[in-house]
């Protein structure tokens, strides 16, 4: 009988995961038992044996290792990154069919203490680089060449964060069989559930940081869900237990019709139509500027006149320039949309980040099959089969949370307006009246905060900052949410088991 003794070697995992030599990774040492050597008669055999074993442990260290891994470099940034990155899959579902695809900055601060943050982007369908290189992550790229500067108001000072590649479908996000690749707002909410109790399964030193959840824009409609379903589960006694404390939103989507109906009034607040067709609109439309009416030839009149003077507006920021995506003859992708799909079409990014290579074809920053638009359908691969999260609002108010929401000040995609309307509609109590708060010296925008027993809700507009609130003004933001979070005073259990 041949037995192989099989010793690990003290060299990186990436021996493993880039398809090095073995030999470069193990060190295998045959035998025969009860001598010190094997027979030249057996060795043809052996080495089959021994070369299929080989083959075995180094498929079986890939799966076990290669869902996760700690990235120290990054093409673009010289030398290495001076925070701890770590990126990989997440199987979801009963035979772990889906794959989602993070990634995790631990806080540069106190990572034991700091609080989680579990953020998706929008859209849906944006991936988790986005906000991780563009807005509220350590790094900037530079889209002129490539490069990495490091951003002096990242949230990860203060917090660590897991950004999110989903749905299915976003980034670097795949399903093994036809049918995961279908999802939804109801979906999406189950398996980011699903996928928090396996993440911190996997990283314990974290499941009792003060956990939130955050989105921005179309998230807004699944955050409160989300974060909802944790604090139930929580009091069904699921385990983990979540140390749930709250959740952020920035520039959330909430209602489906509401915050498309509200661009009216912020249009007629900010100047962009004159008082005679708002109140004219007032007058004869029933409060409904979405669903024109046509056997309503007044109100009519009015939403035509109101179409044709903001049509041509900027929705993401009213004073940036305007550009038709129906055109073909114009191309409206961002320059730093195209650098970031550039850079991270590069092998070696992808070799850096730990892909799975083959699964999805060109990585794109935004999946627009999945994005949502303006009463759009379901498809075939997503079901938008939540219309409102004020619901999830409303019981969240019962709970021992706290929210914070920020818009943009000029942002035309989901105004002020309407978030304003339906948090007045949850009937809380004011506890600190609208004010300015100030970042440098200046104005960086506006808040108020409300409460309920132990909810409460701080809602803030940044001056001068569009839909992408972290692109236009980061420094506010960053402001806003550090000293925010750090007026949290956080229980030692909060209702976990």
């Amino acid at each position: 009988m041949v037995v192989y003794l099989v010793e690990l070697k003290n060299l990186p995992l990436s021996c493993i995961l880039y398809n090095s030599y073995l030999h470069d990774c193990f060190t295998i040492s045959p035998f025969k038992a009860g001598t010190h050597d094997t027979p030249k008669r057996s060795r043809p055999k052996a080495m089959i044996r021994y070369y299929l074993f080989l083959l075995i442990i180094k498929s079986c260290l890939i799966i076990t290792l290669g869902s996760k891994s700690i990235v120290k470099t990054l093409p673009g940034y010289p030398g290495d990154l001076p925070f701890q990155l770590e990126t990989g899959y997440v199987g979801i579902g009963e035979k772990e069919e889906v794959q989602l695809f993070y990634y995790f900055v631990e806080s540069t601060r106190n990572p034991e203490k700091d609080p989680l943050i579990f953020y998706i982007p929008g859209g849906p369908g944006a991936s988790g680089l986005l906000p991780l290189l563009e807005q509220t992550g350590p790094l900037h790229l530079n889209s002129d060449n490539l490069t990495f500067t490091l951003t002096p108001d990242a949230w990860t000072q203060v917090a660590s964060i897991i950004y999110m590649d989903m749905p299915v479908g976003t980034g670097f996000s795949y399903s093994e069989t036809k049918e995961g690749w279908t999802s939804s707002d109801t979906i999406l909410a189950t398996q980011s559930n699903e996928f928090l109790k396996k993440f911190l399964r996997d990283h314990p030193k974290f499941s009792r940081n003060p956990l939130y959840i955050s989105g921005s824009s179309y998230n807004g409609i699944l955050i409160p869900k989300i974060t909802l379903d944790l604090y139930e589960g929580n009091e069904r006694g699921e385990q983990p237990a979540f140390n749930i404390q709250g959740y952020i939103l920035c520039s959330p989507l909430t209602n489906k019709f509401m915050d498309f109906n509200s661009r009216l009034e912020y249009a007629y607040r900010v100047g962009l139509i004159p008082d005679d067709i708002h109140q004219s609109a007032i007058d004869n439309c029933d409060g409904n500027y979405v669903d024109i009416n046509s056997t309503n030839s007044v109100c009519a009149n009015s939403l035509r006149r109101y179409e044709e003077c903001t049509s041509h507006i900027n929705l993401e920021n009213i004073l940036d320039p305007f550009c038709d995506e129906n055109d073909p003859t114009q191309d409206c992708e961002t320059v730093y949309n195209k650098a970031l799909n550039k850079w991270v079409n590069i092998d070696a990014v992808q070799q850096a980040l730990n892909i799975r290579q083959g699964m999805i074809g060109e990585w794109e920053v935004i999946n627009y099959t999945l994005h949502y638009k303006q009463k759009k359908k379901d498809t075939v691969y997503y079901s938008y089969d939540i219309f409102s999260s004020f619901s999830y609002h409303v019981k969240l108010s019962s709970k021992k949370c706290q929210a914070l929401i920020y818009s943009g000040y000029q942002d035309f995609t989901f105004p002020y307006v309407g978030v304003e309307q339906w948090i007045a509609s949850l009937n809380l109590d004011v506890e600190v009246p609208w004010k300015p708060f100030y970042v440098d010296d200046q104005v960086g925008g506006y808040e108020t905060k409300y409460v309920q027993n132990d909810y409460s809700l701080t809602y803030a507009t940044i001056m001068g900052a569009g839909h992408s609130i972290s692109i236009y003004k980061p420094k506010e933001v960053a402001v806003l949410v550090r000293r925010w979070l750090s007026s949290q005073s956080y229980s030692s259990n909060s209702e976990m088991r």
